[in-house]
């Protein structure tokens, strides 16, 4: 009885990014601050799970908790918005301008939650800076420079590598936002984003606020890695990646499928273009 159907679904998808991208940067900086620091925690909570059971699925298990925390807050994840904003821009629900303006002001904010919170836990885990013994603190310098600087050795390929795991992470991160559509139940929506948040997080995929994170925290601990390393070899091709996957494969294409279904009126109230705004706002 929860569950939602596929085109109500689109409807409920166009309504949130028209919603995301009519809020203002005050509100989309302080949803970013605080769904990035959450999601930033959520991944060093994935890390003890592996350093602890010395199981990589540990920790992919525990990953959606940050993820789920951000959806029912109605907190911002710009990666979400990237498949959401842009379908409210195809139907004219807002401009192309408003679309990037949302964009930017959410990834101020998630740069801003994501490194203060690098701060507090790398102080957490070296005691201060007294103590430099913690597996998780060679975790991190090891991620960092994973994500970077083993790029950068492979030269165009590597280029090419992470932009293709930042589409495929999207995907799996923007369906788990269209997902928690998918039902009028507090746990079915739980259960619903869980499973693609579960999927990219295990395989490695990239996703730019989670990097957000873990590069910094890593530079932060004497990885060797610079902050041109940061931006050029994942940071900005991870962001471009993110776009493409999001608005791509889940955005543009849930939308034609929909589209392309023989819908009564009844079951669908596939938006105008140049339809109002509503009112409703949509986390992550």
């Amino acid at each position: 009885m929860d569950y939602v159907k596929p085109n109500q679904v689109l409807n409920a998808m166009v309504d949130a990014g028209a919603a995301k991208a009519s809020l203002s940067p005050g509100q989309m900086v302080v949803r970013g601050i605080l769904g990035g620091a959450i999601l930033a925690c959520a991944t060093t909570l994935a890390f003890t799970a592996v350093s602890q059971t010395n199981i990589g699925l540990a920790g992919a298990l525990i990953f959606p908790v940050g993820f789920v925390m951000i959806v029912l807050l109605g907190l911002e994840l710009v990666t979400g918005s990237f498949a959401l904003i842009p379908l409210a821009a195809l139907f004219k629900k807002t401009s192309v301008a408003r679309m990037l303006s949302s964009f930017g002001w959410a990834i101020a904010g998630h740069l801003i939650g994501c490194f203060l919170y690098a701060a507090l836990y790398d102080l957490t885990i070296s005691k201060m800076g007294s103590d430099m013994s913690s597996p998780l603190i060679q975790t991190l310098i090891q991620t960092a420079e994973a994500k970077t600087i083993a790029y950068k050795s492979m030269g165009g390929d590597g280029m090419l590598l992470v932009i293709i795991k930042a589409m495929l992470c999207n995907w799996m991160v923007t369906l788990g936002v269209v997902m928690a559509m998918t039902s009028s139940s507090t746990l079915g929506k739980v259960v619903a984003m869980w499973l693609p948040i579960l999927t990219f997080f295990a395989q490695g995929f990239e996703h730019a606020v989670v990097n957000m994170f873990v590069i910094p925290a890593g530079m932060m601990l004497g990885a060797d890695v610079s902050f041109g390393d940061w931006w050029l070899w994942n940071q900005i091709p991870v962001l471009a990646g993110n776009f493409i996957g999001g608005a791509l494969f889940t955005g543009i294409m849930l939308y034609w499928a929909a589209r392309s279904k023989q819908q009564t009126p009844s079951e669908s109230r596939l938006p105008s273009p140049g339809a109002a705004a509503p009112a409703a706002e949509q986390g992550a």
